[in-house]
């Protein structure tokens, strides 16, 4: 059922792709220009407290120490931190906190975010694309190394519930101290509290079914304004809401 609860979006900020954060912020807002967005930026999460997982340089690569496992942005593992910093800045005694949206910043949204919430309902956790992706090469965008774990590219679009009582358990030192491939396949959860989005919702460029009218398409192999992917699907409408942003 439709859900009147108020819904936050927040989308990750990597450096190098700013172009690409540049169209995500762009395009939910050309869609949705009552909604709040905010980025994910790690030197601010650092800064409040949130975010003190410890990080190394390898052959230029973020490594998780942790995970000991490379990060191929630096919001890898903030994304789960959504309901932390909702329920810190709307404060204590809330009678509601409402939806949490996080999603890649290499992403283009295509559909106002009223239509997200008809497929949510506060029986679930969190609402995702429950894709099967195996990843075809070793690598991906500007030579990170594509990891494998299970339920993959299911955290890179997801709606927190914050008020359900399941993400208590997913709190700022949970996200600071498991390994991510952990926290990426829901570990806080039961399988029956991750509710399921139509594909639209998390459209995998050059993977998900050329049927499916996107809603929110990801360029999970490379953006289109890197080496090797400009002529991928959806990249002509991605380079004209990015010189839409910089008009």
């Amino acid at each position: 059922m439709p859900t009147g609860k108020p819904l936050n979006a927040f989308l990750g900020f990597e450096p190098r792709e700013a172009d690409a954060y540049a169209v995500a912020r762009q395009t939910i807002k050309s869609q949705n220009a009552h909604t709040l967005v905010q980025g994910l930026v790690l030197s601010d999460l650092i800064a409040d407290g949130l975010y003190y997982r410890p990080t190394e340089r390898r052959l230029g690569i973020m490594w998780d120490v942790i995970s000991d496992a490379p990060c191929s942005t630096e919001f890898a593992i903030s994304r789960f931190l959504v309901p932390a910093i909702v329920k810190k800045q709307k404060g204590a005694h809330q009678p509601f906190y409402g939806w949490g949206l996080f999603a890649d910043c290499d992403v283009l949204f295509r559909s106002n975010l009223t239509n997200l919430k008809e497929h949510l309902d506060d029986s679930k956790a969190v609402f995702c694309v429950k894709h099967n992706h195996t990843p075809f090469h070793s690598e991906k965008m500007d030579g990170q190394i594509q990891t494998q774990y299970p339920r993959k590219n299911w955290s890179s679009v997801m709606v927190f519930n914050v008020d359900h009582p399941s993400n208590d358990a997913l709190t700022v030192e949970m996200v600071n101290t498991l390994p991510g491939r952990d926290l990426h396949r829901f570990c806080w959860l039961k399988d029956d509290e991750i509710g399921a989005l139509p594909p639209a919702w998390n459209y995998l460029v050059a993977h998900t079914d050329t049927n499916v009218d996107p809603k929110i398409v990801l360029f999970t192999d490379g953006r289109p304004g890197m080496h090797g992917f400009r002529n991928v699907a959806y990249a002509e409408e991605w380079r004209k809401e990015l010189a839409r942003w910089a008009r």
